[in-house]
């Protein structure tokens, strides 16, 4: 009998802009991709405050950041929050997509219509 294997998929949001929490969805988005899931990392509420700051690279959360932007696996930053924080326009500079389509913030009804689990930090 063929063994059917569906990738899982995640998306998992960063909502608490304090930069242990920030590690902690990013070092995770990192564990999600090496074990081949399918991860999206979304960047919300005042997590969405700290990309400038994270893009640093004296800051010590650089490195996990770096590598989860390098490997693609930060889906979005939320509209709404990155406006209200300040970082609109720096997310426009890191070329990081945004997402708008639930009243300026990003959907997790359409994540889960896409078959992902949420998992909110």
């Amino acid at each position: 009998m063929a063994e059917f294997w569906m990738q899982r998929k995640v998306a998992l949001f960063a909502f608490n802009g304090d930069p242990m929490c920030v590690v902690h969805a990013l070092i995770n988005a990192l564990e999600f991709h090496a074990k081949g899931y399918d991860i999206k990392l979304i960047f919300e509420g005042s997590a969405s405050g700290l990309i400038g700051k994270l893009n640093e690279a004296g800051n010590p959360l650089h490195y996990y950041y770096a590598r989860a932007k390098d490997e693609g696996l930060i889906d979005c930053v939320c509209r709404a929050c990155a406006t209200k924080n300040g970082t609109i326009d720096e997310a426009k500079k890191q070329e990081l997509k945004l997402c708008d389509e639930l009243f300026g913030h990003p959907s997790m009804a359409r994540y889960m219509e896409e078959g992902y689990e949420i998992i909110a930090i």
